[in-house]
């Protein structure tokens, strides 16, 4: 069996804004990084066989934080991937949500710069991915960057697999619909699997459904699975993280900064 932790990344400076923000890349808040850290910390007790993020900035810098608090961080991969970006919005990145007007069509709206929810699954802003184009890109990552853990598992006889994925909240919703809809039995979870804060996880378990307890297993990849989804919006970590006040919590997240109470306290 193996566990995968899905992590949304923290809080991002356009999250603090109603606008679109799909893969436009902004950093981490200055809290976003306080509950990256406090994440962290709280998984530091996690042997992570790898942990995988999305390239963005937000869901990067998050994994980072993860990472630097494994007692053996110098073994563990992080390892970046497109694939776990956030939903593409094309024109819309960056632009303001707009209330949805269903008397106008969409590229009307699009013209004249409003930019409201897509009406279905299949629709998408220009230049961007419908939620459908999401489910399929999931899709791929639950084949090239999932589930080979849970085939390698089985077939070695670790049960004690675990792994990380920092990735984004429309994402991640596609990402466990897609896994759950792999479960040989057709059975689905009573969580319900949308809405998650940044930095919130979700634990899924996935094993291979094969005869016989023998410690390794002769298995093609075709062997049916038994997928469960036992947390969502998990958030335990940050009952103790304060957003710093005067927009400092709000402002962007520089790494190469100071702390100004290491600068007043002398320290070179």
């Amino acid at each position: 069996m193996v566990t995968f932790i899905l992590i949304r990344h923290g809080e991002s400076t356009d999250n603090l804004h109603s606008v679109w923000a799909g893969w436009k890349d902004a950093p981490l808040s200055n809290h976003g990084m306080k509950q990256a850290e406090a994440l962290g910390d709280f998984f530091s007790d996690t042997d992570f066989a790898a942990i995988h993020t999305s390239d963005l900035k937000r869901a990067y810098l998050t994994a980072q934080a993860i990472l630097d608090c494994q007692e053996s961080k110098e073994t563990v991969h992080l390892l970046p991937s497109p694939l776990l970006r956030e939903q593409h919005f094309g024109v819309a990145e960056g632009k303001p949500y707009s209330r949805s007007r269903p008397d106008v069509v969409s590229s009307d709206l699009y013209a004249q710069g409003i930019y409201p929810s897509p009406r279905n699954r299949d629709e998408s802003f220009p230049g961007g991915e419908s939620r459908s184009d999401l489910r399929r890109r999931a899709e791929q990552a639950v084949d090239e960057i999932l589930l080979p853990y849970v085939w390698h598992s089985a077939r070695e006889g670790n049960p004690g697999v675990r792994v990380a994925l920092i990735s984004h909240g429309l994402f991640i919703k596609e990402l466990i619909a897609a896994f759950v809809a792999r479960d040989a039995q057709g059975e689905t979870t009573d969580l319900y699997y949308k809405g998650l804060r940044n930095t919130a996880w979700a634990r899924m378990t996935v094993e291979v459904q094969a005869p016989g307890r023998r410690k390794k297993t002769v298995l093609d990849d075709h062997h049916p699975l038994k997928v469960r989804l036992t947390d969502f919006d998990r958030k335990d970590h940050l009952k103790n993280v304060v957003r710093q006040q005067g927009g400092i919590g709000s402002s962007a997240h520089d790494p190469h900064q100071k702390d100004i109470r290491s600068f007043f306290a002398g320290a070179s």
